[in-house]
């Protein structure tokens, strides 16, 4: 086991040779690489258009945003194409050295003297003029424990105290050390993708609901002990009430995507982006898009999610071994309950939650951690020739 683990992050670390630069390296999911591209581009040109009046205010430039973002996609993407290129299997080795370094920096975030503080929530280390989020990092490593506590214990998952328990308890410590932020979002992405991989890999329905019952009491004690998350879920039963303080994210959504219409108002045409919506090139991107593209370009984006995360789901059927298929479900899991919760919370069908639009919405952290998620699924289609058919 020790030498696996070793072995696994020598070639993680690049100092042992593998497959890269073989003539014999199958080439990976066409489609797929496609789509992140695409993707990566609508969201390059929705982030300027939505952060450049406000970058030349606060900041004497329009391109402030677009650069820092621009910066993010081009390691994002020397990420993706590496970790693309990298045979799966060592993500299974290294996952406890994955989960202790997830551990160290969400506990290291929490330190004054070490995390930065913004808006009340301690969520950033910052070096060098560039910010991380841990609790980015912390999604990925659920994943990539699931996938290999479900390849150790594929035998124990419908007994509840050993095939369902430990993961809650790893996977519940990551959420609480995320919740201390606190970022409820980031928890609630974790829990559901932990619930989605336990279904998919055979754990009883009534041991899932009876933990989904369980856990509702303490969500609603989070959510009613907290003023801002209280008041988060009364504007969201009712936006208009208080239209111009708790309220005012939402309906200020709202405003921009009826202003969309079938076709939208026009790229760079856009009102709601100019001091109206909060977060516009952020958590509220999409709004923008509604805006701006209107429900066409809106649903062409969907369309787009929806492609991928088919063919992530077909990847993962495809996988030559239960750690590929557990490791393709997570990653697509992972990044459609965040497109889900991003459109549910622009749309006002889910309360406001701070978290991104993978590939489209600003923040370098969620960028890079989703690319590399990317690059993993992509090396699980390198596996099988046949889930590389366009």
């Amino acid at each position: 086991m020790r030498s696996a683990r070793n072995n696994g992050l020598q070639l993680l670390l690049g100092w042992k040779s593998n497959a890269i630069g073989q003539k014999s390296l199958p080439s990976a999911d066409r489609t797929v690489f496609t789509i992140t591209y695409l993707l990566l581009l609508i969201g390059l040109i929705m982030v300027f258009s939505a952060s450049g009046v406000m970058a030349e205010t606060r900041y004497g430039d329009s391109m402030f945003f677009l650069k820092r973002q621009a910066v993010w996609i081009v390691l994002g993407l020397l990420a993706l194409h590496w970790v693309s290129r990298q045979d799966y299997g060592i993500w299974k080795s290294i996952m406890p050295f994955m989960l202790g370094l997830t551990v160290l920096t969400l506990v290291l975030v929490l330190i004054p003297v070490v995390g930065s503080e913004v808006n009340g929530a301690r969520r950033w280390l910052r070096f060098e003029g560039l910010s991380f989020q841990p609790g980015e990092l912390a999604k990925l490593t659920a994943v990539l424990y699931l996938a290999s506590f479900l390849v150790r214990r594929e035998e124990d998952i419908t007994n509840f105290t050993k095939g369902v328990l430990a993961p809650v308890i790893v996977v519940g410590t990551l959420a609480l050390l995320a919740l201390l932020e606190p970022d409820m979002g980031t928890a609630v992405v974790m829990f559901s993708v932990l619930l989605g991989l336990l279904f998919l890999g055979g754990a009883r329905i009534s041991h899932l609901s009876g933990l989904v019952l369980s856990l509702l009491p303490l969500a609603y004690m989070l959510i009613m002990q907290s003023d801002y998350r209280r008041r988060r879920l009364m504007s969201f039963l009712d936006p208009w009430e208080d239209p111009n303080n708790a309220g005012f994210q939402l309906t200020q959504s709202f405003v921009a995507l009826g202003n969309g219409g079938l076709a939208g108002v026009g790229l760079g045409e856009g009102r709601q982006k100019l001091f109206f919506l909060p977060e516009a090139h952020a958590d509220f991107v999409l709004a923008l898009v509604g805006e701006e593209l209107g429900f066409l370009g809106t649903g062409l984006l969907m369309v787009l999610f929806m492609i991928l995360l088919v063919k992530g789901f077909r990847i993962a059927g495809r996988a030559p071994d239960a750690f590929g298929r557990h490791l393709a479900s997570g990653v697509t899991l992972l990044i459609g309950i965040q497109v889900l919760i991003n459109a549910g919370v622009v749309s006002g069908l889910l309360p406001t939650k701070g978290l991104t639009l993978p590939l489209v919405s600003y923040g370098g952290s969620s960028l890079l951690v989703s690319l590399i998620a990317i690059g993993i699924l992509l090396s699980i289609s390198r596996a099988d020739p046949a889930s590389r058919v366009v």
